[in-house]
Parts: C-alpha cells; sequence; structure tokens
C-alpha cells in the first residue's frame, strides 16, 4: 500500500551486537544478528522491516506500529548527485518552501480506514532503494520522543497550509483545525461502546459460574430474574440432579473449576502478546511482576581506556539474557504514562494488544479472581486512541501530535470506569499527561463528555447509571463525624502503602521461584484455586468487586435494604456479627488481592484496592454506629441518636470514603479521587469529607511509601521516565552527569569535512553498545562545536551508501562553486549535511543541575551537549539524567 512520502522517514535498523561470534559460527538464539559493521554492505539485500508473518519486536514500528516519519527540513538541503560526480563539485540545496517534497502519493480515505484497523506490520522485504528517499522513521523501539523536533515540523507543516490562500486552501486548513475534535468525538464513542461490550458480557460471563438462564443462555442472573429469585435461573446442581457431590458440593465444584478454567484462558491469551527484546538495549524487567531478573548494564564511556579503530571490533561481553513483556498483561496505566511522556513501547498500543486485552478483561473478571477492569480501561482506551491517529496524516506522522489524542483516550478510559467526565480530564492532567497545553485540557473534555453520553445512551446496566457502584445519600453528616472520616483516612492510606510494600515482597519471594518465572500459567492456576477455596465460602467475597463495593458504599434506606447480605444492622444486637462478617471478608479480600497483582492476566487495582478500603470503612461506620446506639444522651452525638432507628451514622459512607483513601493510597491520586467520589454520589455534602479523608489519606501513604504502585513499576522496569510533577532537590552541577571526552564518540572535522564512512560506523555501533539509539555524535572543529548528527539521521545515510568500505561522506557545508539549479532528486548519498543539526542545544559545564531538569523536561530533549569555555566538554542523554536523579531518589529515601 502506498505511503504518504512528505516529511517521511524509514525507521533505523539495529546494529550488530555479536559480529564476532557469528564469524566463529555461533548465533544468539534470542537475536538474528546482521553481519559485521566492518563487512562490505550489500546495499539491495538488506531490508527495513520484519514481515507480517514474523512475530512483533524491537524492529516494529512505533507503538506498533503506528509511525512518526517526520524529517525537519534543512535550510541547506543539497540535492542529490550521481554517484559519478566527484567529491570536490558542491550544490546549493533548495530551501523549505521552494522544496518539490509534497504528497505526491496521495492515500484515499478507505486506504486509510483499513490501514487503521490492521495491524500494520507491512513487509519491507523490497531494497531499500526502492523505498522513497523521506520515508524514514524516527522513533525506534526504546528510544524517546524528541519533542522540540516534532514540534519544528508541525509548525512547518502549518506553515505551507496556511500559504494556500484559494479556496481549496482554506477549506483544508478548516478541516485539518477540526480533524482534532472528529479524532476526539471518535474515540470517546468507540471507547464508549467497548466498554459496553466489556461490562455486558462480562457480568454474563460471571454467572455462568453459578448457573444458566433457562429462556436465555446469554442472559445473566439479574436480567433473567429482574425481581428475585426465580424458577428461570437453574443452577447446575439442578441440572445435573446434585450429581455426583449432592446439591452444595456440586456447586462448589463447579464453580472452582469455573475460576480455574476461566483464569488459564484468560492467561492464555495474554502470553500470546509476548514480546522478546535482546539484550542489546540494556533495559531492566519490563515486567509487571516486579520479580524479573536484572542485566548489568555497560558504561560504554567507561568500559574501555584504548582507542577503536573503524576496522577493529570492539570488546564485547557475554550478552545478558533478553527482556520479555506482556504487552495485555496487568492494568498498563504505568505503560501508559510512560508512553505519553514521550518514550516508545512498541506493540503496547496496537490493534492486537486491544483485541486480546478486551477479550482477556471479559473472562479474567468474570474468572472471580481479585481484579478490576477499570485499570485496564485506560490502556484499552488509549490503544483506540492510538489506531484511529492513523485515520490521519497529522496525528499518525507526528508523535506529539499523536499523545496529545492519546491523554484525552487516557482520560476516557475512567469516565467508562468511574462515570465521571470531570474525574476523567483530572486524572489526564494529574496521572497520565506529560504535556498538558489548553487546547488538549478542552479537547480532552470534550472526550469524555462523549464518552459519557455514549455509555448512558447504550446503559450497559439497565438502571441508566453508568457504573455499577454510582450511590446517592440522602442523609447530612454531622460535625463528631469529622473524627471518624480523618481516621478512615489515616487508615485506608496505610492500607495503600502496606499493600505495595507486601506486593513488592511477595513478588521478590514468591515469584522468584524459578518454575513461576519460567510457567506464568502455573501462577495463575495456584492463585485461582486459591481464590476459589477462600471466596466461595464468604458471602461478600463471592461477589464481583464492582457489586461488593456497591454494596459496601450503599445507605441503609427503604430504597434497597440491604439485599439479603446483611450489611444492615436493624438493631445494635446485630452490629457485632456484621463487624465479624466484614472483618473476615477484608481478611480475605486484601490477601487474595495481594497475591492477584502482577499475574499475567488483564488486571485492575482501581476496584479491589477499593473494595479493600470499603470493608474496613464500613467496620469503622459500623463501631461509629454501635458508639451513637450505646451512648445516646452523649452531648456530643446532638440529636443523631434520635434521628431515626439506626441513627444518622451511615456505615456505606465510611466504606466509600475508605476505598477512595485506599485508592489514593495505592495509586497517589488527590484531586481526581474527590472529584470521583463526588460524581458517583452526585451530592455537593459529602465533597468536605471526601476531600479531607483523601488529604490525610496522602499525607499517611507519602510517609510510609514514598512511591505509588506506578511509579513502583516504573522504577522495577527502568523506564526512562522524568517526573515532571515532583522535582527532586537538586545541589550539583551539570559537570557531575558529564564524561571525559572520548575521541570515539565525536566528529572531529579540523583536518578535513571528509569522514570516513568506516569510521562512522564505528561511532554509530559504539552508540548503540551504550543504549543510545536515539542518541548523537557531535561534530567538532578545533574543538568547537559545529552541529550534531542524530543517530537515526547516521545509520539511515550510511544504509543508503553503496560502497560504505570506501566512501568518504561530507560533514561540513563547502563553499558552492556551480550555480546551476540540480535536480532535487539527485541528492550525493555521500553528503550528510542534510542530517546535521547545526544547532544542538548546549550547556556550560558549570549550569545547575536544575536548569538541566528543567530543559529535559520542560522541552523534552533528547540529549544536551555540554561546552567548557566555549569548547566542547561532552553531552548527556536524557536517558543518563534519568539514572541519576534515580540515583539521588534512592539515596535520599534511604
Amino acid at each position: 500500500m502506498s505511503e504518504s512520502t512528505s516529511n517521511d522517514f524509514i525507521p533505523p535498523s539495529i546494529p550488530s551486537m555479536d559480529s564476532q561470534r557469528e564469524s566463529q559460527g555461533q548465533r544468539d538464539p534470542y537475536l538474528s544478528v546482521p553481519s559485521s559493521p566492518t563487512a562490505r554492505r550489500k546495499h539491495q539485500k538488506r531490508t527495513r522491516r520484519n514481515s507480517m508473518s514474523d512475530p512483533p519486536d524491537e524492529n516494529t514500528s512505533l507503538l506498533r506500529p503506528s509511525r512518526s516519519r517526520i524529517r525537519i527540513p534543512s535550510g541547506n538541503e543539497t540535492p542529490n548527485r550521481p554517484s559519478h560526480i566527484s567529491r570536490n563539485q558542491s550544490f546549493h540545496g533548495t530551501s523549505y518552501y521552494g522544496s518539490t517534497r509534497n504528497h505526491n502519493r496521495h492515500e484515499s480515505w478507505s486506504q486509510r480506514l483499513v490501514q487503521a484497523l490492521t495491524d500494520r506490520q507491512e513487509s519491507m522485504t523490497e531494497s531499500k532503494m526502492s523505498i522513497a528517499p523521506d520515508e524514514r522513521i524516527w522513533y525506534d523501539q526504546f528510544t524517546c520522543t524528541d519533542w522540540v523536533h516534532d514540534g519544528i515540523a508541525d509548525s512547518y507543516r502549518i506553515k505551507q497550509l496556511r500559504n494556500r490562500k484559494d479556496w481549496r486552501g482554506r477549506l483544508i486548513t478548516l478541516f485539518d483545525g477540526a480533524q482534532g475534535w472528529i479524532l476526539s468525538a471518535v474515540v470517546g464513542f468507540l471507547v464508549a461502546v467497548l466498554a459496553y461490550c466489556v461490562d455486558v458480557a462480562e457480568t454474563t460471563i460471571f454467572d455462568f459460574k453459578d448457573g444458566y438462564c433457562a429462556r436465555g443462555w446469554y442472559l445473566n442472573e439479574k436480567r433473567c430474574c429482574p425481581h428475585g429469585l426465580c424458577t428461570d435461573w437453574r443452577s447446575w446442581s439442578e441440572v445435573l440432579g446434585g450429581y455426583p457431590f449432592g446439591e452444595q458440593w456440586t456447586d462448589f465444584a463447579i464453580y472452582l473449576v469455573a475460576v480455574i478454567t476461566l483464569s488459564v484462558i484468560a492467561c492464555l491469551l495474554t502470553l500470546t502478546t509476548k514480546t522478546v527484546v535482546p539484550s542489546a538495549y540494556r533495559m531492566s524487567t519490563l515486567d509487571e511482576n516486579l520479580a524479573a531478573e536484572h542485566s548489568r548494564p555497560v558504561d560504554v564511556d567507561n568500559d574501555e581506556d584504548e582507542p577503536i579503530s573503524p576496522t577493529q571490533t570492539p570488546k564485547r561481553e557475554p550478552p545478558s539474557p533478553p527482556m520479555v513483556y506482556y504487552s495485555a498483561a496487568g492494568s498498563g496505566v504505568a505503560e501508559v504514562r510512560v508512553i505519553l511522556s514521550g518514550f516508545v513501547l512498541h506493540g503496547f498500543l496496537g490493534l492486537k494488544t486491544l483485541i486480546i486485552k478486551s477479550v482477556g478483561l471479559v473472562i479474567s473478571v468474570a474468572s472471580g479472581l481479585s481484579l478490576g477492569k477499570e485499570g485496564p480501561y485506560v490502556h484499552i482506551a488509549t490503544c483506540i486512541g492510538n489506531i484511529c491517529c492513523r485515520l490521519f496524516n497529522k496525528y499518525d506522522h507526528n508523535d506529539a501530535k499523536r499523545r496529545e489524542v492519546l491523554s484525552a483516550a487516557a482520560a476516557a478510559g475512567v469516565v467508562v470506569a468511574f462515570g465521571a467526565p470531570l474525574g476523567g480530564v483530572l486524572f489526564g492532567l494529574e496521572e497520565v499527561a506529560y504535556f498538558f497545553p489548553a487546547k488538549t485540557l478542552f479537547r480532552t473534555f470534550f472526550c469524555c463528555i462523549v464518552a459519557a453520553l455514549s455509555l448512558k445512551f447504550l446503559n450497559p446496566y439497565g438502571t441508566h447509571k453508568i457504573v455499577m457502584f454510582e450511590v446517592r445519600y440522602k442523609i447530612d453528616w454531622e460535625w463528631f463525624e469529622l473524627v471518624g472520616f480523618i481516621v478512615v483516612g489515616i487508615l485506608g492510606g496505610a492500607a495503600g502503602a502496606m499493600f505495595i510494600k507486601a506486593s513488592r515482597r511477595w513478588a521478590l519471594s514468591f515469584r522468584k521461584i524459578p518454575v513461576i518465572k519460567k510457567y506464568p500459567v502455573v501462577e495463575v492456576v495456584l492463585v485461582a484455586l486459591v481464590t476459589g477455596l477462600m471466596s466461595y465460602w464468604n458471602t461478600l467475597t463471592k461477589l464481583p468487586v464492582a457489586k461488593l463495593l456497591l454494596n459496601l458504599a450503599a445507605p441503609c434506606d427503604e430504597d434497597r435494604k440491604d439485599e439479603g447480605l446483611g450489611l444492615c444492622a436493624s438493631s445494635m444486637d446485630d452490629i457485632p456479627g456484621i463487624i465479624l462478617m466484614l472483618l473476615a471478608a477484608f481478611v480475605i479480600k486484601g490477601f487474595l488481592t495481594i497475591i492477584t497483582f502482577g499475574i499475567k492476566v488483564p488486571a485492575g487495582i482501581y476496584v479491589p484496592s477499593m473494595v479493600v478500603g470499603g470493608l474496613m470503612g464500613r467496620i469503622v461506620g459500623h463501631i461509629a454506629q454501635w458508639s451513637v446506639l450505646r451512648f445516646p444522651h452523649w452531648s456530643i452525638w446532638g440529636g443523631c441518636a434520635l434521628l431515626q432507628e439506626s441513627t444518622c451514622v451511615q456505615p456505606g459512607v465510611y466504606g466509600l470514603i475508605a476505598a477512595g483513601s485506599t485508592m489514593c493510597g495505592v495509586t497517589r491520586l488527590s484531586v481526581t479521587l474527590a472529584v470521583i467520589l463526588f460524581e458517583l454520589t452526585g451530592s455537593l455534602d459529602y465533597v468536605l469529607p471526601f476531600s479531607l479523608a483523601i488529604l490525610v489519606a496522602k499525607w499517611t501513604a507519602d510517609a510510609l511509601e514514598p512511591l505509588s504502585i506506578y511509579d513502583l513499576l516504573t522504577a522495577m522496569n527502568s523506564y526512562p521516565y522524568l517526573d515532571n510533577k515532583h522535582k527532586p532537590i537538586f545541589t550539583g552541577e551539570l559537570a557531575d552527569i558529564v564524561s571525559r571526552v572520548r575521541r570515539e564518540r565525536v566528529i572531529d572535522i579540523t583536518s578535513s569535512p571528509l569522514v570516513a564512512a568506516t569510521t562512522l560506523r564505528a561511532r554509530l555501533e559504539l552508540l548503540h553498545r551504550a543504549g543510545e539509539l536515539d542518541g548523537g555524535l557531535p561534530i567538532l572543529r578545533d574543538n568547537i562545536l559545529v552541529g550534531l548528527i542524530p543517530a537515526p539521521d547516521l545509520e539511515y545515510a550510511l544504509d543508503n551508501l553503496e560502497d560504505e568500505s570506501s566512501s568518504l561522506c561530507l560533514m561540513a557545508d563547502i563553499p558552492s562553486i556551480d550555480d546551476d539549479d540540480d535536480d532535487v532528486n539527485n541528492r550525493d548519498p555521500t553528503d550528510f549535511t542534510p542530517y546535521i543539526d547545526p544547532a544542538p542545544v548546549a550547556l556550560d559545564i558549570k549550569s545547575p543541575m536544575d536548569l538541566v531538569y528543567e530543559c529535559f523536561a520542560k522541552l523534552g530533549l533528547r540529549y544536551i551537549c555540554v561546552l567548557k569555555n566555549g569548547r566542547y566538554a561532552g553531552m548527556t542523554h536524557k536517558k543518563r539524567f534519568v539514572k541519576y536523579v534515580r540515583e539521588l531518589e534512592e539515596a535520599e529515601h534511604s
């Protein structure tokens, strides 16, 4: 299928990391190794990408596989020359606006729609010579988005559109401005539709563990018997006539088998999204179970003192085992946050992940495990946003613009999870979004409204409510209850912090067992078995987590009196029994939530953590209720004890406040959670208690455990995520993270602007060995920085050479002696000046570290060059700075 050739990139190939071993007939079992960089490269035999039959790997395109083919045009671009023209001839390039590089191969709307709905991993088996010269991919696997680069590219695109003053140009400009709104509406609607399908399917399959509806197998128990028990709903013991274990034990056996079977199916589906990452990337774990082995990173700047010649293969250590991740496992919120910060993770937002995670989520939630679907909704919604971006080149070809849509989509996922449009917008602002300009905020709000209205119209629960656990409180709170709310906030924050510590401890102990680590299905079977054995005999833990949260937060009024769960006390004597039942459920649910988090199934932690907190809060609420009933004449109660039979104290309020507090302790969301709880209750009366409890919960959790669950996952997986919301305390200078200047890490053109291609290849190899696939090589003349060539550009330029072993590459502009205008399409492949950034960002070596942080966090730079007295003194990469920040934080917390 044809692709647009304007402003495009071809992805850089992965260099040889083990060429010596291959020359000896040995091959890495995990990574297919290309030929040695010193060998003669047969240009027409190399391919740029895997075929469609290959599994996804590091060479697949961005975010599997939406692509960023942006190229910032240079004002001094040199036209290609035929290979027979000598080097001493020079050419003037055309300016950007005089360039003929426009969309000369248009795609129809139907073609783009087909591309958006297919998991694009096109076959690129043709020669690189057959690819259009500007079709390049700027972002490779595990690289960082260059926000400045994408911003400049989008400015050029907009300028070109606005230069057209005819009526057709004005229409195109108008449509270009409307694309963001169109995408927001489409994403919001599709997220609501998918959430409806998941909600309906999940509730139906969940009830299959207990029986089926005789008048319609596809109906769940509530739809089959809307007014309570009826003969249409038949249990499995009734169907089998009590065979073979009797009525009760037959139901239990079938329930246990169903829990294990559904859990295994969800796990097997998740394992199909396995992605093996070669150890050359030097990542750490890439695994939400927090127990993957860490590979020791190689410090290429310090491992060798002697220089490396262009014809010498660098000394290498034995390769570390490859890293593995499953894009459909877990909630995916941590990865979404990292992706929106500008980090490239292939496969996490593709169509395959979307389908498998949606189907696996239905099955895993229906199995009855202690997990929720609300967290994965964020990941699923972001997948939808990424796929929809392929409909428009404006977003498909620009990573910074794409992330605006992804931020809105992530917020829509929270909307369909909690029925909170305002909470969704705040979630995007507080948790996942990295750059959140004003227009993105308004567009996110529009997307959230569309998602909420669509789900309201679809009515998944038949109650005209967006979520199952929406409640209403008719009685206002009393002043003396503020003490109880603060206590609940403290307990919820402590419970959230303890959950993080317990999950980490469980992962680093149980999941270190070789069998568990090698076969994730074994762990899923064991967790499902324990869940079935422990939860079946308790009325509360057997319920779905969303329904249990609803009953824990619901008031004990005449409209819904208990639903047979025994949570509402009719007298003071009933309260101790209720507290014991809640305490048993709290212990069971807390333990199951800890061991379930991190298993290889689609699973969220939001609602399970809220359920654990709700059980704890309900206990506190009943204790407060008992105190009022036991001592009704205390003046502190006022007229509360005489208000009604069960007093003005509503245990459901304590349950909901504790649920929010515990979720705050786990995720460290604050304003977002207060607004979500407000939207769930629809009452302004309880905004103050909600906010107060969440404030106290966050203070408590931060004191006990500095990291949220997503910060923990990010740190354990060694993602290069620079938190722009929590700035560390710096006392050092830029010199603290700048290593010595090495001749192998720079391109010196003091004696001549011509550099041997083999020398450039050796420099590039060294960058890749350091894991800096998105790094760059500074260009020096008399130790003065005169430019920088990015590693992706350099590799692309080298791969286009016909004879790399004998080519000399031009690395600086030379005066022109020919005023003739030559064909733009005849650019000399040995002229590398179009790929050079003539003005890289540079700071003095004595710059305070706060300034370095602002440059990386606010400007989104990949690297910063360092000067000392005006001369080049080194370069620091964003990943190196993130490592430095992480070491500072670890030292501070230790």
